[in-house]
């Protein structure tokens, strides 16, 4: 997935909705503070809701766990995890063989295929054929980036940036030809009042699990076994007793946690 913001505001904690603790300290759940609609935003109370932010809860309650949420850039969020600043990452990160080299995860909650986005006055798909002599616009440290770089560097030039609300305005402002991220974020933006002005949906990328996982799980520490196997169990009760597709269909009108 995505995210990556320079200033540190991890000691800003919020508290979630959580059923009583089934431990001694709660359980500070991670995640980075950049919008990333409609898994996670401050409303205009700057209140954070968002599909995420109600499975966080959801997951929580039937983990029994007590659960904050402890903000954390994204670019320091796996150190904050081993070093014992947080416990848990829920933040959309996408479970890679990269990342498993330091951290582990649960089983996937979520995945959503990867998609590009350019000017509507032009028209080009999602292939390195497509995008031959085009500047991609994709969020530093993702796996967008890293897909980017393995499939387009040889046709498109890649530019990075710090957010993935930095490359949608850089595309809507005309300095770049297309964009790659989530599907679903994309949309979002392309539903925008700006979006629908500037932009629409080029394609869906070709698969590749190597690079982009087979989805997005809770990023947790190596030796937190008995973590990990209470929040697996946790998963899958919410998507048997019918929770989790009560949250999705908030948000969603279709299955996002794919096959």
């Amino acid at each position: 997935m995505r995210k990556i913001v320079k200033t540190s505001i991890a000691a800003v904690v919020i508290a979630l909705a959580g059923a009583a603790s089934a431990s001694a300290e709660p359980i500070k759940v991670g995640m980075a503070p950049e919008p990333y609609p409609p898994f996670e935003a401050p409303d205009a109370s700057g209140n954070w809701v968002g599909w995420e932010i109600d499975f966080i809860n959801a997951l929580c309650a039937e983990a029994k766990l007590e659960c904050t949420l402890t903000f954390t850039a994204w670019d320091g969020i796996i150190p904050a995890l081993t070093t014992k600043k947080i416990d848990v990452i829920i933040n959309s990160m996408s479970i890679t063989e990269e990342r498993k080299k330091t951290i582990d995860f649960s089983d996937k909650y979520y995945n959503t295929p990867a998609a590009i986005i350019g000017p509507k006055d032009m028209t080009f798909g999602a292939t390195p054929e497509d995008l031959k002599d085009k500047v991609v616009g994709v969020q530093v440290s993702t796996i967008h980036s890293a897909y980017a770089k393995k499939h387009f560097k040889d046709a498109a030039e890649i530019k990075e940036y710090q957010t993935q609300d930095e490359a949608n305005q850089d595309l809507a402002a005309g300095r770049l030809d297309a964009v790659q991220a989530d599907a679903i974020a994309l949309d979002a933006f392309l539903k925008s009042d700006q979006g629908k002005q500037c932009c629409d949906l080029k394609g869906v990328v070709a698969e590749d699990v190597e690079v982009m996982g087979p989805g997005i799980g809770v990023g947790l520490r190596k030796e937190d076994t008995a973590l990990k196997e209470k929040i697996n169990a946790a998963i899958k009760a919410l998507r048997a007793n019918g929770t989790y597709d009560e949250i999705t269909k908030k948000y969603f009108d279709f299955d996002i946690y794919g096959s």
